[in-house]
């Protein structure tokens, strides 16, 4: 296929995609049951860590997880005591369990003591670039006393890890237009920034198509198909992630 009909074919699927429909069978549906900045945050990023197996389960563990904070999240993150958080010991999703629970609820309760938003976790290296302020970020979240197994929970490029539910949290913060999926609250990071979130079925695709010399998923190949993606689209290339997951998962792409 050549380069005209993928971006064609990669265009359409978009199109198809990247609008209301798509929010009710996918994890981005708990961020938008809410309307406060802060508690569109935290749940998203409790819902994009949960975000790997089954689509259905990741909501409803999602949705578990919120409803144990009285579906107020930031309000719960400021003022809850110690003895609302032993409900927190039993939740479990796959390999997340209560104490990773207890820790996430901890960095957050922190950060939002002294911070109005979660984007200034994601930008402390200022302009020195994506991959150098998820590094950071990693480091920030981790800066507080912690069971090493919880760091299996937040990647960092500094392993070579594709980051993708970081890389897709920050899709749905940072990318904004007409079509209502994505969020768009951020203002301090760029949509061309971003990286496309990559997991085994988007790196398949890509690399059938002909995107990807490889189908190992790791940060050096999702910034290779970011980059390839961007000629695509220089300003906005994640929004390529619709169209490559749609043919992935939803359409199941031979």
């Amino acid at each position: 296929m050549n380069r005209i009909a993928l971006k064609n074919l990669l265009d359409r699927k978009v199109v198809e995609y990247n609008n209301e429909r798509f929010i009710m069978r996918d994890p981005v549906s708990i961020p938008h049951r809410f309307t406060v900045k802060q508690d569109i945050e935290i749940a998203a990023f409790f819902a994009a860590t949960f975000a790997w197996g089954n689509r259905t389960t990741i909501i409803n563990k999602s949705a578990e997880l919120l409803q144990l904070m009285d579906n107020s999240p930031h309000d719960f993150i400021i003022n809850h005591r110690e003895q609302d958080l032993k409900k927190f010991l039993h939740f479990k999703h796959r390999t997340f369990n209560g104490h990773d629970a207890l820790y996430f609820i901890r960095f957050l309760s922190l950060h939002y003591s002294r911070n109005n938003s979660l984007e200034t976790a994601f930008t402390l290296g200022g302009s020195r670039g994506i991959k150098e302020n998820l590094i950071l970020f990693q480091q920030y979240f981790f800066s507080d006393e912690h069971l090493q197994r919880t760091e299996k929970h937040v990647s960092t490029p500094a392993k070579n890890s594709a980051c993708k539910r970081i890389n897709m949290f920050l899709r749905w913060m940072v990318r904004k237009d007409a079509n209502g999926v994505d969020f768009g609250l951020w203002q301090q990071i760029s949509p061309a920034e971003l990286i496309c979130p990559l997991d085994v079925h988007v790196c398949n695709v890509a690399f059938r198509l002909g995107l990807l010399e490889t189908n190992k998923a790791n940060w050096k190949t999702a910034s290779a198909l970011t980059g390839i993606l961007s000629l695509f689209d220089e300003e906005d290339p994640v929004k390529y992630d619709f169209a490559l997951f749609a043919l992935g998962v939803e359409e199941k792409f031979r």
